[in-house]
């Protein structure tokens, strides 16, 4: 039982490295909301050809708004515009700016592709590869995630970085935030088996017992702990993966620009196997770009993050990140969940300039596997920008930054919005069937007043916005065509040709459904309903057909309200809408056939597929490797005396409590331990929250590990 010592100092493992480096604190106060302080820096000015795009963006959206709310306008005027026809317009007006700004952006990304420019921070990924002097962490916050696919893509970019010979510049910290004891222990064990396998060099391990703040905090508790020992950090999620030639280009173009505090590379999907994945893989690969683009083009320095895949100069982040607790209670008090734009935005209001690099490639991601698996991720992202509405007037911020703000705000109230937009045009139809007009309104009137409909004129402001949301698409396709290297990945333009359109048809009968899924997340944070912070699923596996018939039943009867209420007033009306009501009668059988696994991609088929670059080779093939079986956490750490090492190394000495509350887990299990004879018992005993309590515990785990085994073994 030598092992069960604790040592003063951290402890070594086989190879001689320390579990983690000498701390090297980095201050990094919360910043303030209601007071900007003084610049640190000169800001970084748009310049005038920036003013231009942006002057030609918000006109377009402007012309188009105004062109869409005349016609909307002609069409709901029956003798004067009634209070829910104004209702209607107005929401009109709101939704079209929306997608008329999307379609902006996008025609202009397609316009900077077509010729052949660089959007963004110019980064020339045909030359040889630079070389780098300063210090980058690259840092992969996990939680709860499978050990073994997490240490598989690890060792794939570690090893890709290390093929670049900049190895020596990048330092590895595997940051958990795990609560489950056992994945706890496996993730230990898993990261043993990593440094062992990679040399032990520059990888680190760092479990965090207080899971304050989650990611940012997770983040934020790194900086103060090491952050001053580097200039940049490279921030990953558990799906992240990233190429060293990637990598390390990146770390030259912060280098080479001063000013820069964040640089955001547009992250590709991959590893989709089911219907749902494939088709966010093909959509991302094949208008992500036009988009990306786009958005480079007329963000400038005053762009946004999208919390991974990006790296951050240390200098900046310290100083002006520092996320404030917001005021109230849970959800829109407490904690920041979506972090990262407001993380942009301060940084940007003290002068230092955020970047995209859309033209980098070798930045990739995964997604959910199917439509409730999303939606639950989905709920979680809702609260988080709904909290933005406290960060919105904050002083000194960018307006820019502010537009980020609402862009994020938006896209979840939109859903509600488009909701509300359809049950008024019904309540309208409703009433114009229902309530006899009046003919002859108070007031002198030579001639009657007749109700008037242009159903022509309806169905080309329909057309007209339809236009808006699907010209994005083709232009897309446009853009990839004109690309021999592009068109080649797709493998050929009518395959990609016919992606496109199953891709359109199915997205188009999920939608509404995601609209009531994304109405019921609004709905739920407004009236104070915390998501808490699952645990994603990451597999591919089916889902249980009765959490299919359960979930998906809200959204079904959703469209048998409106099917029903349509067909009441005339059969011509439910024509219109049935592809709403469409996407949500199918919704159950959507919600299986999306979740099901596609051995092939076929038409959803993108280059990452066809040819799949060298790091996901890596990463799956170590994967696909059998993970080794593991005991419980305590069977595990008795029987592997290096684990239970680097285990109590990890640990900090609980000092002596005086007052505060009671730590009820591990008083219970300490209660618990005093009756147990033998390791089974307590493995048995103990549940997960005071398994945890003991494993954070040195002194009350030794006493457990020294129970005697039952007497079975």
């Amino acid at each position: 039982m030598d092992a069960l010592k604790l040592s003063p100092t951290p402890p070594h493992d086989a190879l001689g490295c320390p579990f983690l480096p000498p701390e090297s604190p980095l201050q990094m106060p919360p910043c303030r909301l209601d007071h900007a302080g003084e610049a640190r820096r000169s800001p970084v000015h748009p310049g005038a050809t920036l003013m231009v795009r942006r002057l030609f963006l918000f006109s377009g959206t402007g012309v188009l708004t105004l062109a869409g709310g005349y016609g909307m306008y002609d069409v709901v005027k029956v003798g004067g515009v009634t209070f829910l026809e104004a209702m209607l317009l107005g929401l009109f007006l709101v939704l079209l700016a929306w997608i008329a700004l999307s379609f902006m952006s996008a025609l202009a990304g397609c316009l900077v592709l077509l010729t052949r420019r660089r959007p963004g921070l110019p980064i020339d990924t045909r030359c040889p590869l630079p070389r780098v002097t300063s210090r980058t962490a690259m840092l992969l916050p996990i939680y709860n995630e499978d050990p073994h696919h997490i240490m598989a893509r690890l060792r794939a970019m570690y090893e890709s970085v290390n093929a670049t010979r900049a190895g020596k510049q990048f330092d590895w910290f595997l940051l958990s935030d795990t609560t489950d004891p056992d994945i706890w222990i496996r993730e230990e064990m898993a990261f043993i088996r990593l440094r062992r396998a990679c040399g032990g060099d520059r990888l680190y391990y760092r479990h965090r017992s207080d899971n304050t703040a989650r990611k940012s905090g997770n983040i934020a508790d790194w900086v103060r702990r090491f952050g001053a020992n580097y200039d940049f950090m490279i921030v990953l999620d558990a799906d992240s993966l990233m190429e060293g030639d990637t990598i390390v280009r990146l770390v030259h173009a912060m280098e080479a620009h001063p000013a820069a505090a964040l640089i955001q590379t547009q992250p590709v999907i991959v590893n989709a196997r089911t219907m749902f994945s494939r088709l966010q893989q093909f959509s991302g690969r094949m208008y992500g770009p036009i988009i990306a683009a786009g958005n480079a083009w007329w963000h400038g320095g005053d762009s946004n993050y999208w919390g991974h895949n990006a790296i951050i100069r240390l200098q900046a982040f310290a100083a002006e990140a520092g996320l404030p607790e917001l005021r109230g209670r849970k959800p829109f008090g407490g904690h920041i969940l979506s972090h990262d734009f407001v993380e942009a935005a301060l940084m940007r209001r003290a002068g230092w300039a955020i970047f995209m690099a859309p033209a980098v490639g070798g930045s990739f991601e995964e997604v959910p596997p199917s439509i409730l698996d999303f939606a639950g991720r989905d709920r979680r992202w809702c609260q988080g920008n709904l909290q933005h509405l406290a960060v919105l007037p904050a002083r000194g911020l960018h307006w820019i930054s502010r537009l980020h703000l609402l862009t994020g705000i938006g896209s979840y109230l939109a859903a509600p919005l488009w909701l509300l937009f359809l049950v008024l045009g019904l309540l309208i139809s409703l009433q114009a069937h229902f309530i006899r007009p009046e003919y002859f309104p108070k007031g002198f009137s030579l001639f009657p007043t007749w109700p008037q409909q242009d159903p022509v004129l309806a169905a080309w402001v329909f057309a007209a916005t339809m236009g808006l949301l699907v010209l994005p698409k083709l232009l897309a396709y446009l853009v990839m065509i004109s690309n021999r290297e592009e068109r080649s990945g797709f493998a050929g333009s009518s395959r990609a040709f016919a992606g496109v359109v199953c891709e359109t048809l199915i997205s188009a009968l999920i939608a509404p459904c995601m609209m009531i899924f994304q109405s019921k997340a609004v709905m739920e944070t407004l009236v104070g309903l915390d998501a808490g912070w699952q645990v994603q699923r990451r597999s591919d596996g089916e889902l249980a057909l009765g959490e299919v018939y359960r979930k998906f039943a809200g959204p079904a009867l959703c469209g048998l309200a409106l099917s029903l209420s349509a067909y009441v007033v005339s059969l011509p009306l439910l024509l219109w809408m049935s592809p709403v009501v469409l996407g949500l009668l199918l919704s159950i059988p959507l919600g299986i056939a999306t979740s099901s696994r596609l051995r092939r991609p076929g038409v959803f088929a993108t280059p990452e597929t066809n040819t799949p670059p060298a790091v996901l080779l890596r990463a799956n093939e170590l994967a696909a490797s059998e993970p080794t079986e593991m005991a419980g956490a305590l069977h595990q750490l008795r029987q592997d005396s290096e684990l239970l090492g680097e285990h109590l190394g990890s640990l900090s000495l609980p000092g002596p409590r005086r007052f505060g509350p009671v730590d009820v887990p591990l008083a219970t299990a300490t209660v618990k331990i005093e009756e147990c004879e033998s390791l089974e018992d307590a493995a048995a005993w103990l549940d997960k929250s005071e398994l945890r309590a003991v494993l954070g515990h040195p002194a009350l785990l030794k006493k457990v590990l020294a129970l005697p085994p039952n007497e079975q073994e």
